[in-house]
């Protein structure tokens, strides 16, 4: 069983990106976190781990992809309410995410989605639980 997750991010400015997922919340796991990386927590069981480009590459030998022309992945974040989209989402534009598309309703599920300072891919949702109760 799966107990917990790490995203990682290759990362253009270390510092900027530690700021800005600072501001939306996140915190920082002094431990893991040095010249090269840091981990950021998001709650007990999920983190996003921030690498500098030059030490993502040791990890691979694919090419980094260039976020402003595509899109490899959409980190998803489920929250509480409607309300917690909105807020969260006008805190990541207030910490300097740019808006990546009008918010979505789908009645049982609601989302809004952003672009991070390097241009990866964030989405924020709200879905139903009763929505998801009645598919069972």
């Amino acid at each position: 069983m799966i107990s917990e997750i790490f995203v990682n991010l290759p990362v253009s400015n270390l510092e900027r990106s530690l700021a800005f997922y600072t501001k939306l919340g996140f915190t920082n796991v002094p431990q893991f976190t040095d010249a090269n990386a840091a981990a950021m927590r998001i709650n007990e069981h999920a983190f996003v781990m921030l690498l500098v480009k030059d030490f993502f590459r040791t990890f691979t030998a694919r090419e980094i992809a260039d976020t402003e022309k595509t899109v490899s992945v959409i980190n998803s974040l489920a929250v509480s309410s409607r309300i917690e989209v909105d807020e969260f989402m006008e805190k990541a534009l207030a910490a300097g995410a740019r808006k990546n598309r009008d918010p979505y309703d789908y009645g049982y599920m609601y989302g809004r989605s952003f672009l991070d300072p390097d241009g990866h891919l964030w989405e924020v949702f709200y879905m139903d639980p009763a929505h998801i109760q009645s598919e069972n």
